[in-house]
């Protein structure tokens, strides 16, 4: 069953009066519930554009072709208002950015008990469940430090075990090893490929590591706004 259905996805961004760019140009994709998907292609191919219209972070163009079409379990999603989109963010999905997003000032558990209360959780719980996601990702003595006390591995897994502390069906993740020496990337894809076989969580990884789209369970090639080869 596809728990990701797109079609007609379109994403222009107007740079200047005279200046736009075509990021997506009719993009049509289907994603399985508990695949583990990489997407791939060179920078401004559209790779990360398609991530965050999948993750309901941006809206696909309505205007320029057919009426874009996005479902997520079966439900269309197109044309959410934001705070519907927002709360199913929040519910549904777990985001992993290159540059790990965490906020300086807080330890590793407040973190990522902050997802937790961004999704409605009692803030006692939400610190409950987050010691068990650092201990999933195996920092289990690390949740009192900041992000300048961990390597960047360590802030990596912060970051995964913040994005799957809501048990999150789908967990979208750009460039998650960008940052990463290829040591410290291994570490992290197991963890990403655990997750997906032992939870059965839909993965979705942008990325231009081809050790990445190796792990994966199929790779959709993008060029120029449009897929070329999955």
């Amino acid at each position: 069953m596809a728990l990701l259905e797109a079609r007609n996805l379109r994403k222009t961004y107007r740079m200047s009066r005279r200046n736009q760019v075509e990021a997506l140009r009719g993009v049509d994709v289907d994603i399985e519930a508990g695949e583990m998907v990489a997407i791939m292609g060179p920078s401004g191919s559209g790779k990360s554009t398609l991530m965050h219209i999948l993750g309901l972070l941006h809206a696909p163009d309505q205007n320029g072709g057919p009426a874009p079409e996005l479902r997520i379990s079966g439900e269309s999603v197109t044309e959410l208002s934001d705070s519907r989109r927002t709360k199913m963010r929040a519910d549904t999905m777990g985001f992993v950015f290159q540059s790990y997003n965490l906020v300086p000032t807080l330890t590793a558990l407040e973190n990522v008990s902050l997802a937790g209360e961004y999704a409605g959780v009692p803030r006692g719980k939400a610190r409950a469940a987050a010691s068990e996601a650092l201990d999933w990702v195996g920092l289990a003595e690390r949740t009192g430090h900041r992000p300048m006390e961990l390597s960047g591995g360590e802030q990596q897994r912060v970051a995964i075990a913040r994005s799957l502390v809501n048990g999150p069906m789908l967990l979208l993740a750009d460039e998650p090893t960008g940052n990463l020496d290829s040591a410290r990337s291994h570490d992290v894809l197991e963890l990403l490929r655990r997750f997906n076989t032992e939870r059965g969580q839909t993965l979705v990884l942008v990325t231009h590591d081809a050790d990445v789209g190796a792990i994966c369970d199929r790779v959709i090639h993008m060029r120029d706004g449009l897929i070329s080869a999955s």
